[in-house]
C-alpha cells in the first residue's frame, strides 16, 4: 500500500482566463505560487513528521513548480517528474476558452474534440502514472512507511477520482480548485479515495 496525495497545480494565467491548457507548458503566476506555499502549509499538519516524504510531480512546467515550492516549504528536494502525471491532451480545443470550447463541441465530458487524448486513455496513462511513483517510493524509502505527494492536474485528478469512487465523483458541477489536494490510498489491485474536502460544488 502507498499513501498519495494528489494536489492540482497553482493557478496559471490561462487558468485565470479560463483558456484550456492541456499539454501546452503554461508556467504559473504569482496568484498560483501563492496557492503552492497555501497547499503545504495545509498538508504539514497532515504529514507523520517521523516517515519519509516524497514530492514529485509532472513534468510541465506549473507543475513542476508547484512541487518545487511545496517541496522547498516542507524541508524535503523532489524526487521526481513523470510524464504520465501530465495533463490530458485537448487536441483542438487547447488555448481556447471554455465559452469557445462549448460553442464548439458542446457538453464538456461528451465532447469529441478531433486531437484530444481519449478519457480512457487519459484513466489508464494516470493509473500507470501513480504505480511508478508507489514503485519509486517503495524503492527509495523502504522498509519504512512512506507517503507521495504528486502535483498533477486538473482532468488527470479527477478521472483517478472517478475510478477510485466507481464513477460516483466528482459531482457534475464540482470543481477542483489550483492546490487543492485530495488523498487515495495505492493498494495491489485497487485504488481507494481518502479524502476529498478541497473539491467545490
Amino acid at each position: 500500500m502507498t499513501l498519495l496525495t494528489l494536489v492540482r497545480h497553482g493557478e496559471t494565467d490561462w487558468n485565470a482566463a479560463r483558456r484550456i491548457q492541456g499539454s501546452t507548458d503554461i508556467p504559473l503566476n504569482d496568484t498560483g505560487r501563492g496557492q503552492a506555499r497555501d497547499a503545504a502549509a495545509r498538508l504539514r499538519d497532515t504529514i507523520d513528521p517521523g516517515a519519509p516524504l516524497i514530492v514529485v510531480s509532472s513534468d510541465l512546467s506549473r507543475a513542476r513548480e508547484t512541487a518545487a515550492i511545496m517541496a522547498a516549504e516542507l524541508g524535503v528536494e523532489v524526487s521526481g517528474h513523470y510524464p504520465e502525471l501530465r495533463e490530458r491532451n485537448y487536441g483542438e480545443a487547447e488555448g481556447l476558452d471554455t465559452n469557445e470550447f462549448f460553442e464548439r463541441w458542446g457538453d464538456w465530458h461528451a465532447a469529441e474534440v478531433p486531437g484530444a487524448e481519449p478519457w480512457a486513455d487519459l484513466r489508464t496513462r494516470a493509473i500507470a502514472g501513480l504505480r511508478l511513483v508507489a514503485r519509486d517510493v517503495r524503492r527509495t524509502t523502504a522498509p519504512a512507511a512512506a507517503s507521495a505527494i504528486c502535483v498533477s492536474h486538473g482532468a488527470l485528478i479527477r478521472e483517478l477520482i472517478r475510478h477510485a469512487t466507481a464513477g460516483e465523483l466528482p459531482l457534475p458541477g464540482t470543481k477542483l480548485p489550483n492546490g487543492s489536494a485530495y488523498r487515495v490510498l495505492l493498494e495491489k489491485e485497487r485504488l481507494r479515495l481518502l479524502s476529498y474536502d478541497d473539491a467545490l460544488a
